[in-house]
């Protein structure tokens, strides 16, 4: 089931990037923040390109058309909450396209019908500008924006979800470099299997079309760990390694430790 699942979501997100609109029109979408946004679940590449089918001293790379990042994959009813630090990067000027920061609970191949996720998007729109937005969701609900919390290259950002139920949970952003704090209670009819933990970058979808990736340059998430119902603390040492592979072109490079995911775009 979940297999046929991630096939569909393949050819969704696929078809979505064959059918993409003028580059005109294209940045103007991705300047908009009123289209609905949207991060999906994990969608695999189902042929990898050969050129890269381990990833340096780390173990095997699984190899996704929108995800790149770590993730930890369990029985049902396994994780809580997850968290990390990263420093907010300052994408190229010279790509125009985005790219989000997240952690979350959920989304993998074994429960790809959930997503309990906070996170940072990076936006380069077509004259340069780089532009931050925060935000909270509930796959398949879209994302919603934290309004007025102020985001710059070089901040020092901490995400945390925490699944207080499967149904319900809380999505919390703090900038350490300004001091703000926000924080969401969420609900959902569509339960988390608490299944998986994952810290990512991601090609999300905006206005039903994935947005061109942007190159975001390295984000490093610190001090990253998740903590289960039975009241342990898990890193990412075990976690599984997932680069993003488009068009046949591998465009991350993710490493992993006890104590950070780091991924770089190349």
């Amino acid at each position: 089931m979940f297999y046929v699942l991630a096939i569909l979501l393949s050819l969704l997100l696929v078809s979505t990037a064959l059918a993409a609109p003028s580059p005109s029109r294209l940045a103007a979408r991705i300047e908009r923040r009123d289209a609905a946004r949207q991060s999906q679940p994990l969608v695999p590449v189902s042929n990898p390109s050969p050129d890269v089918v381990t990833n340096s001293t780390q173990h095997s790379v699984n190899y996704s058309f929108n995800w790149a990042g770590a993730y930890l994959d369990s029985p049902a009813g396994t994780y809580k909450s997850a968290t990390t630090t990263f420093i907010v990067p300052k994408p190229s000027r010279k790509v125009t396209g985005s790219a989000a920061a997240w952690v979350g609970i959920d989304g993998t191949l074994s429960c790809g019908t959930a997503i309990l996720q906070t996170g940072i998007d990076f936006t380069v729109n077509n004259k340069g500008h780089v532009s931050y937005a925060a935000w909270y969701e509930w796959f398949p609900a879209p994302s919603i924006d934290f309004t007025g919390f102020k985001i710059s290259a070089g901040d020092r950002i901490t995400l945390t979800v925490i699944a207080t139920t499967t149904t319900s949970g809380i999505a919390e952003i703090k900038n350490h470099t300004t001091g703000k704090f926000v924080s969401k209670a969420l609900t959902s009819v569509v339960p988390l299997c608490e299944k998986a933990a994952e810290w990512i970058v991601e090609d999300f979808q905006q206005g039903g079309s994935i947005v061109p990736f942007s190159n975001f340059g390295t984000v490093t998430f610190t001090k990253a760990h998740a903590t289960t119902n039975s009241g342990k603390t898990v890193n990412p040492a075990s976690a599984n390694i997932v680069d993003i592979e488009q068009n046949g072109v591998i465009l991350t490079h993710v490493k992993k430790n006890s104590k950070e995911v780091v991924v770089k775009y190349v």
